[in-house]
């Protein structure tokens, strides 16, 4: 029998803690509860899913995303508050967020939620790591570098570039070589697959 995934419940309360950890054991999962995010990154979990409340006043699932980004932790993320709103769920989809669940639990609901997202959890972890490192590297980019990039990815030649920009096609060519060596780019190609990648979340929301 395959074993179900971790669940790691992140509440500010331990009562509700308590109860999304008993409903996970119910339905044959392991689980994990943390207080806040600082508690969850004194030991950052490796696999499973995380199952965090949607705390508006702390910046919502976009907040939560990016921090768990900076523990390098790539795992599937449920978010849930008591009867949320349907701009509150849509804001939390389009954050990243791959499901939205009402408190109380219901315990059917919960299990197909798992069951989906543990299906979709390798793909989703590979595509959020690939985003996340490379709009690190893109921040790293100067203005210009940016938008000799954003013409290289349309096609741009040099010269077109060049023209685009009126500036000289040889100081393309400086801007395009540090770009490169920026973003640890052998090729053009690998430079706007990268460019791809770090907008992958936005087409997607």
């Amino acid at each position: 029998m395959t074993r179900k995934p971790t669940l790691h419940f992140i509440d500010r309360s331990s009562r509700v803690r308590a109860e999304l950890a008993r409903t996970a054991f119910d339905l044959g999962h392991h689980a994990e509860v943390y207080g806040d995010l600082e508690e969850l990154s004194l030991l950052p979990p490796r696999e499973g899913i995380i199952v965090a409340r949607d705390d508006a006043d702390r910046g919502g699932v976009a907040a939560v995303i990016e921090q768990l980004a900076r523990m390098g932790i790539w795992l599937p993320l449920v978010v849930f508050d008591h009867q949320p709103g349907a701009g509150r769920i849509v804001e939390a989809i389009r954050a990243g967020a791959l499901d939205y669940l009402s408190l109380p639990l219901d315990t059917e609901k919960f299990a197909r939620c798992m069951l989906r997202i543990e299906d979709e959890a390798g793909a989703y972890c590979e595509r959020r790591k690939r985003e996340i490192e490379a709009r690190n590297l893109l921040a790293n980019l100067s203005r210009r570098e940016g938008e000799v990039l954003d013409l290289l990815a349309q096609g741009s030649s040099n010269k077109t570039i060049a023209r685009e920009l009126a500036i000289s096609p040889r100081t393309v060519e400086i801007h395009r070589a540090n770009m490169m060596s920026k973003l640890g780019a052998r090729h053009p190609a690998d430079a706007v697959r990268l460019r791809i990648d770090a907008q992958a979340g936005k087409k997607e929301s």
